[in-house]
């Protein structure tokens, strides 16, 4: 069952299977995050990484096995319920509200926390607007000051640049107040300098915020700098685990990626930023 009962982890996932049908997109994948750390998930397309993603969330029911979060069993729990108990997310596909404002989208990501009832927000009154303000002035002076996107606090999502759009979505995601943050490929489609500042971000919310990361990303530079923990799949199997160089040297992990065992070439592969 792999680490699933280590003190110190903030996620377990311990044997969890899944099928659609006849097809199996993962079967037995074992592995835990520990407290305070980025692990990354790696693989070839089709490797089962999103399906992984949404069972550890909640938008998936594995077939068997068991993710426990914060040492207690999420098997049954809804995704909303995990959110509220500190799991926030992200998306491959950018999953905002693209007719809002970038200050209303980040203030979605708290709704899940609010005290608020029906009537109180109906009206706007009493310990709504107390609500209101308070969460306003907390998003404004350290989730947009953190993400340095004060300059764009006010405008449309629709009008914002891919990469500064993918910047909104991690500034809601922290609005949740996460335990865990699980982010599915942060800067896929993004140029080297917008992929420098997210990786500047995702640093320091480990280290400012001291929140745990589990990251799924095809960005194999980034994978490499950045990550504590590495877990390879393949086919819906759990190739290995490791620290990031001995992952990177592994000969099922340069055969999942290149069909050969040319360790200076997946290297080179990796160095160069380059994912499956």
């Amino acid at each position: 069952m792999g680490q699933g009962t280590t003190e110190g982890n903030v996620l377990s996932v311990e044997g969890v299977s899944l099928s659609f049908g006849g097809v199996h997109a993962l079967r037995d994948v074992s592995f835990s995050v520990k407290e305070g750390s980025i692990t990354s998930v790696i693989g070839p397309n089709g490797a089962g990484k999103t399906s992984l993603f949404n069972s550890i969330s909640g938008f998936y029911k594995p077939s068997a096995g068991e993710v426990r979060f914060l040492g207690e069993s999420v098997n049954g729990v809804p995704a909303p319920e995990r959110a509220r108990r500190g799991m926030a997310r992200t998306f491959q596909n950018i999953a905002l509200f693209k007719g809002m404002t970038v200050l209303d989208n980040i203030k979605l990501g708290r709704h899940a926390h609010l005290k608020t009832n029906a009537l109180d927000a109906l009206f706007y009154m009493g310990r709504a607007r107390r609500e209101e303000m308070e969460l306003r002035a907390e998003i404004e002076e350290r989730i947009i000051d953190f993400l340095e996107i004060d300059h764009i606090r006010k405008q449309s999502v629709a009008a914002l640049s891919y990469g500064l759009q993918k910047r909104v979505e991690l500034a809601r995601a922290l609005a949740m107040q996460p335990k865990i943050l699980l982010l599915d490929e942060p800067v896929a489609g993004m140029n080297r300098e917008e992929t420098e500042d997210m990786a500047r971000f995702i640093l320091d919310v480990r280290e400012e915020w001291g929140v745990t990361v589990l990251m799924v990303e095809h960005d194999m530079g980034l994978v490499m700098d950045l990550s504590d923990h590495v877990v390879c799949l393949n086919f819906g199997q759990m190739i290995t685990q490791g620290l990031p160089k001995e992952v990177q040297a592994h000969p099922d992990v340069i055969s999942a990626y290149l069909g050969s065992g040319d360790v200076a070439a997946l290297r080179r592969q990796f160095k160069e930023g380059k994912g499956a």
